[in-house]
């Protein structure tokens, strides 16, 4: 477990923090920068939580701490035969957040245009956490593109993303319904 005693190191002070391996790299690098996108989502979806209960925040807490799982499989890069067994998103996480999208999904009319983020206070928070979870995934796919990462983080940001798009889709059909773009509306 961690064990937090005093916040401030001085160690990050040159532009470089600490990994999970305990290695140094750059504060500016692919791995940081995809793991510093993921405690985003995590963050924005701290402040999606506050409009919520019920299911949808149990579920949203479930997917805050399977973040920090992702995080942490992040910041310990894959060698061969690790010193200790790193922690690592698997697949029945990935599997939980399908069976979430469709038991969300199956109240959901057919979409017949697309979606406009906005809607009720939730939605919109919704939505914009799914936006950064796009980034997140974004920056995961530059950094397995230099360095080896576990390929399921990448499924789990994508399967995150439709979950919170469908989230945001349920918590606005409490309201009325989705915010449609109506194409060329304005011209």
């Amino acid at each position: 477990m961690v064990k937090l005693t005093r916040i401030y190191t001085r160690t990050g002070d040159d532009g470089r923090t600490g990994l999970g391996d305990g290695s140094r790299a750059d504060k500016h690098g692919a791995r940081v920068t995809a793991c510093g996108s993921v405690d985003e989502a995590n963050s924005v979806l701290g402040v999606a939580r506050l409009y919520t209960d019920g299911n949808i925040d149990a579920m949203l807490a479930r997917i805050q701490n399977d973040l920090f799982d992702l995080g942490a499989d992040l910041c310990t890069p894959e060698v061969d035969d690790p010193p200790c067994t790193p922690l690592r998103i698997v697949e029945s996480q990935i599997r939980w957040l399908e069976d979430a999208i469709d038991e969300l999904n199956a109240d959901l009319p057919t979409l017949r245009s697309f979606v406009l983020p906005g809607g009720t206070p939730l939605g919109a928070h919704l939505h914009h956490a799914r936006t950064v979870v796009r980034r997140a995934e974004r920056d995961i796919s530059a950094l397995a593109a230099r360095e080896k990462v576990n390929p399921l983080t990448l499924q789990y940001m994508n399967r995150l993303s439709d979950y919170l798009f469908v989230a945001a889709r349920a918590a606005n059909g409490a309201a009325g319904g989705d915010v449609l773009w109506e194409p060329g509306k304005n011209r």
